[in-house]
């Protein structure tokens, strides 16, 4: 069986918050964007701590609180370009409230923030709906169990 060819995706790697390197080798982080792209994408991954984190969710969503993702889109056609911002302190303790090993919730935060850079959104239940399938669909097919069970 032939595999269909995944969009072609130029990622850049970045380590504000080195805590987690281990958990994100390029690699991994690739497959998991490209599981949840339809187009070509430029889109680039930060990692961060805390404070830049809060930083940024107050001064862009008027949110005064680091958040585990933020999703920067800046165009969709016809190569999405993005930044997927992820804060580790809140990841790593999600991923323990939620009894999550840590590269699952990784994966799931960054297919769920490659879904925003292509319009997805979960602000209307219907559509919020439809995400998460997509997400679950995503992630299973990665190897992970649903984020949302």
């Amino acid at each position: 069986m032939v595999r269909p060819a995944r969009p072609v995706l130029n990622l850049s790697l970045q380590f504000a918050d080195a805590s987690h390197r281990d958990q994100l080798p390029r690699h991994k982080v690739l497959r998991w964007i490209r599981a949840a792209l339809d187009v070509p994408a430029e889109i680039t991954v930060r990692i961060v701590g805390a404070d830049e984190g809060r930083t940024l969710n107050r001064d862009y969503r008027q949110k005064d609180y680091a958040t585990n993702v933020l999703t920067f889109d800046y165009e969709a056609e016809p190569v999405v370009v993005a930044d997927l911002i992820l804060c580790a302190p809140v990841v790593e303790r999600e991923a323990r409230d939620e009894g999550r090993s840590l590269e699952a919730h990784y994966a799931h935060l960054l297919v769920h923030g490659t879904l925003h850079a292509q319009g997805h959104d979960h602000e209307i239940e219907a559509e919020a709906q439809a995400m998460e399938a997509r997400e679950t669909e995503v992630l299973r097919a990665l190897g992970y169990a649903d984020p949302y069970a």
